[in-house]
């Protein structure tokens, strides 16, 4: 859904109302309803009060010189303490004697521990402040004017416009488009000088154009050097009436080397370089929003500021659905296609903001999970793939869930070469393992594949220790290991020993279940990218998160290039056992889900063994229940309640001695109600496959037979019967009756 009034706009997010006030300037400037700014002559108290405020500059800048950094901090702390807007801050900047001094002031400040915090939001609000300043509408309007101006004039007017970037395209092409405006060629060089922020806006306008409209906006985009606009470009063309239209596009595509394939096949590529994010594809990076465009006949072009999280998302699905129309013209629909709307949509549910109304997913629209059940079983296992292949652990668990519910016992025969679902049990990450184990069983394949040993032992393992989390630090001292060692222990993690590299931790993390979080400290800027470059292409921790804690320059220089990764964290030294505990918790609940709680296990528990009784009493030869037996019989003693039962149901339906003695020697040592239901067990057990006791455990049987109470005896007496053992092993029973 995009909102037809530009006022409408929705952004969900306090950080930038900015964004809000500038569309709604622009509607009002184009309804003529924005009026001129007061002139009122300053007062004396404002005077007073702005000279007050470059003093505390000029203070700031001075302690800043002589590396006075405690009155430095304290100075800057009082200017931030001004709540200017960002907007009114960059006027205050260039208000002062030297604005270039004080920018000195801050590159300086920034190299400082203590001062970097002060100089990073002073130097972020004034970046932030001219950038809304260049995209206000009525400075786009002004500049937009002054390209009928002199030579400088000119010059000046186009810098800001590039400045203003994409914001400023609605009123560029509204001139661009005007008939013997003079100001067209100079608006076509500017559109030109955006380059890759012009290419949406005008691809997004280029279908609703009418047909003259439509040949002057190919050549633009046939002069811009990205190849984004060659889907658009080849969607027009094939479907123009007019000849000048489709001879502009054909014209716009070679120029830009584009390659002879179809619109649909265009746009799929396009949507994949956006979900795979891919640098070229936003435009402003580091910015809490993007915008999505649309066009409208009556009013142009019309902006969406959407948040960046969910930008690359909304864009893959935008190109996907119109892939899929066209293809669909055709008779039907690419799997691969529908597959990276699905992946799309689930990755847009999994990073939506809390809170955060999309302004271009309507809150009446189905959630993800139900796209992606309809979808089927196999365009989840492409789903499950690419989620495979991009370590992404949230997607993998989101799109197993839809397995589950759609997979059928054809769901692995039926899979040409790659088998995603099959793949998932050895992915670095337990609850994708056990999710993906549980799937395959419920799924009842009728011939075996490579893989079917491992599904029946991980269902078993999730029966003990599916809880335990296991943690690696490398440190190059003692004393930072064990600090870190603390904090993870009381978090609940067992930590592996003390490591200087990850070469050193190889025999650990073999030995080990699972590797659940990978703590570095004190690595250099470049040791540790290498550090979680070594991680990532480990098979056994390439879903691992990583941990980083880093000298203050090094964490300066580290700190944005990890902001947009889930599953890397870097953190300063000597943070504190709390904030470090609070950002360990933090980084493991958003790149893995977090530890295993206990209810979860429980629930992994419960659903494992009820696929493998399914699988016992159907005596499945492709998934053998007996392979679990050794699992199972040490979990019978370490359990009890309904979990014990279960287990026991299980073991009584696998054809070994050993599966059969547990059950009894549980039963033996149970009491109450659970010994009558382990007993009543061991006697299905009997019947099925006859006595494998040994003779001590029919003697135990003969004394609670004997002696036990009426439910026991009862159940007893019941599983003896069942075992055929010699009257004269009876007798005793029947004279002791009399």
């Amino acid at each position: 859904m995009t909102y037809r009034q530009a006022s409408s706009v929705r952004l969900g997010c306090a950080r930038s109302p900015w964004i809000a006030r500038l569309i709604l300037a622009a509607a009002m400037t184009a309804a003529g309803g924005l009026a001129a700014p007061s002139l009122a002559q300053p007062t004396l108290e404002a005077k007073a009060a702005e000279a007050e405020r470059q003093k505390l500059v000029a203070d700031f800048v001075h302690y800043v010189r002589i590396q006075r950094h405690d009155l430095a901090q304290a100075k800057g702390r009082e200017i931030l303490d001004l709540k200017l807007s960002d907007r009114e801050f960059v006027a205050f900047v260039e208000r002062t004697e030297d604005p270039a001094r004080l920018e000195d002031a801050w590159q300086r400040a920034m190299r400082v521990p203590e001062l970097q915090d002060v100089a990073a939001r002073m130097t972020k609000a004034f970046e932030d402040g001219k950038l809304a300043r260049a995209r206000d509408p009525e400075e786009i309007a002004r500049n937009i004017a002054a390209l009928t101006g002199n030579a400088r004039a000119r010059l000046l007017a186009r810098q800001r416009l590039v400045n203003a970037g994409e914001y400023a395209m609605p009123q560029l092409l509204k001139t661009y488009l005007t008939r013997d405006d003079p100001r067209r060629q100079e608006v076509q060089g500017v559109m030109v000088a955006l380059g890759r922020q012009a290419v949406m806006p005008l691809s997004a306008a280029l279908p609703a154009l009418p047909p003259a409209h439509q040949e002057q906006v190919a050549d633009v985009l046939g002069l811009l050097s990205w190849r984004s606009s060659i889907p658009a470009l080849a969607d027009v063309g094939q479907s123009a009436s007019s000849d000048a239209v489709r001879t502009a596009c054909a014209r716009a595509i070679e120029r830009l080397g584009g390659a002879n394939a179809s619109p649909a096949a265009l746009y799929r590529e396009l949507g994949e370089a956006y979900y795979a994010h891919k640098p070229e594809t936003v435009s402003f990076p580091g910015e809490s929003h993007q915008l999505l465009w649309s066009y409208e006949p009556s009013g142009g072009l019309v902006m969406t500021a959407i948040r960046t999280p969910v930008f690359h998302e909304a864009m893959a699905m935008r190109f996907a659905e119109r892939s899929m129309k066209l293809e669909s013209s055709g008779g039907s629909v690419d799997a691969d296609t529908m597959a990276l709307w699905v992946a799309a949509n689930f990755s847009r549910e999994i990073d939506t903001p809390e809170g955060y109304a999309n302004p271009v997913y309507a809150a009446t629209r189905r959630n993800a999970d139900y796209y992606g059940v309809a979808a089927g079983a196999d365009v989840a296992q492409r789903v499950l793939a690419r989620a495979l292949d991009n370590r992404d652990t949230p997607l993998a668990r989101r799109t197993l869930s839809a397995v589950g519910q759609t997979a059928g016992a054809s769901t692995i025969a039926s899979s040409a070469g790659r088998v995603p679902l099959v793949e998932a049990l050895t992915y670095p990450n337990r609850r994708v393992q056990y999710e993906a184990a549980i799937a395959i069983a419920a799924s009842r394949p009728r011939a075996s594949f490579s893989g079917a040993e491992r599904v029946v032992p991980v269902l078993a393992s999730t029966i003990r220790d599916a809880t335990s989390q296991h943690a690696a630090v490398i440190a190059q001292d003692v004393e930072s290991y064990q600090n870190a060692r603390r904090v993870l222990q009381r978090l609940g993690y067992t930590v592996m020993p003390q490591a200087r590299s990850f070469a050193d931790l190889a025999a650990p993390i073999a030995e080990a279940p699972a590797v659940d979080l990978v703590v570095a400290i004190g690595l250099s800027a470049e040791r540790f990218p290498a550090l979680v470059a070594e991680v990532k292409g480990t098979s056994k921790t390439a879903a691992t998160p990583v941990m980083g804690l880093t000298a203050p320059e090094v964490y300066v220089q580290l700190r944005n290039r990890y902001d947009a990764n889930a599953g890397v964290m870097v953190r300063q030294v000597g943070i504190g056992d709390d904030a470090f505990a609070t950002a360990l918790t933090e980084l493991a609940q958003t790149s893995t889900g977090g530890p295993i709680s206990a209810g979860e296990a429980r629930a992994y528990a419960d659903r494992s063994l009820a696929v493998m009784r399914d699988l016992a009493v159907a005596n499945d030869t492709v998934l053998n229940v007996a392979d679990a037996a050794l699992p199972l019989i040490g979990a019978l003693s370490d359990t009890g309640g309904q979990t014990r039962l279960a287990i026991a149901d299980i073991l009584a339906r696998i054809q070994q001695d050993r599966a059969q003695q547990a059950v009894v020697e549980a039963a033996l040592t149970a009491t109450g109600e659970d010994r009558t239901a382990l007993l009543a067990r061991a006697a299905g057990s009997a019947r099925t496959f006859g006595n494998m006791l040994q003779p001590r455990h029919v003697t135990q049987l003969l004394s609670l037979a004997k002696s036990g109470n009426d439910a026991d005896a009862t159940a007893a007496a019941a599983l003896l019967g069942s075992l055929g053992i010699a009257n004269s092993d009876l007798l005793p029973l029947i004279l002791e009756g009399r």
